[in-house]
């Protein structure tokens, strides 16, 4: 149990690939207009993730180490366009809503980096977990900025979430600033490195927190321990 929620620490917010390790910047600064494409990016990289992280760790003893990484990218590429082709044909409104990025997200470097460190090393179970918590981290990442830029730049959340998860979602949908309000500034790209900023700034900000509300702990601790000798 320590394992899971070590591993689930881990990729969601310790070493989240989008806000610690900065990986795979350019398609979420691109798609994150609005919650919807964020968390529909987000939800083909995770399940793109988790994919390649099984199929590599369980032909992690047939793949020759000197030619690894081409394998790699063809397992990755192989993955990638079945998800291009179901997405094309069952969330056309989606497809073209992501455009170019989803066959970009073979280039993705967190997927190449996770399958070298972790899937080519660990069993089916731990490459499976990796690949679950560090997508969803990303995922969790893009999602925040999304709704931010969308918030303020549209005045709006969840636009065409039906396009995501079908007409029930249309519930979801939310106007929350009026449109003459609005900052059209955030839709675009410099507002995209705005947000990310700011959330980057927010996460380190709490991590100093609790990295002070530790050391104080363990102050008082030593203390107090010192104070009974």
């Amino acid at each position: 149990m320590n394992s899971f929620f070590k591993i689930l620490n881990y990729g969601i917010w310790t070493n989240n690939s989008s806000l610690v390790q900065l990986l795979g910047l350019c398609p979420m600064l691109a798609v994150t207009i609005n919650a919807t494409n964020a968390l529909g990016l987000g939800l083909i990289t995770t399940l793109v993730l988790i994919c390649t992280n099984v199929i590599i760790s369980v032909c992690r003893f047939w793949i020759p180490k000197n030619v690894r990484i081409p394998i790699y990218i063809m397992i990755i590429s192989a993955v990638v366009s079945c998800f291009d082709c179901l997405i094309n044909a069952y969330a056309l409104n989606l497809y073209q809503s992501l455009g170019m990025f989803i066959p970009l997200i073979i280039t993705n470097c967190v997927i190449c980096s996770r399958a070298d460190f972790i899937a080519m090393k660990s069993s089916v179970f731990i490459s499976f977990m990796d690949g679950l918590f560090i997508g969803l981290g990303s995922t969790l990442a893009i999602f925040i900025i999304g709704s931010i830029r969308e918030i303020i730049g549209s005045g709006t959340l969840f636009f065409g979430i039906e396009n995501l998860f079908g007409s029930w979602s249309k519930l979801l949908y939310v106007k929350i600033i009026n449109s003459n309000h609005t900052m059209l500034f955030f839709l675009y790209p410099s507002g995209a490195f705005m947000v990310l900023g700011f959330v980057l700034a927010g996460k380190n900000f709490i991590d100093k927190k609790i990295s002070s509300n530790n050391c104080s702990l363990c102050l008082n601790k030593c203390l107090s321990h010192q104070g009974k000798k």
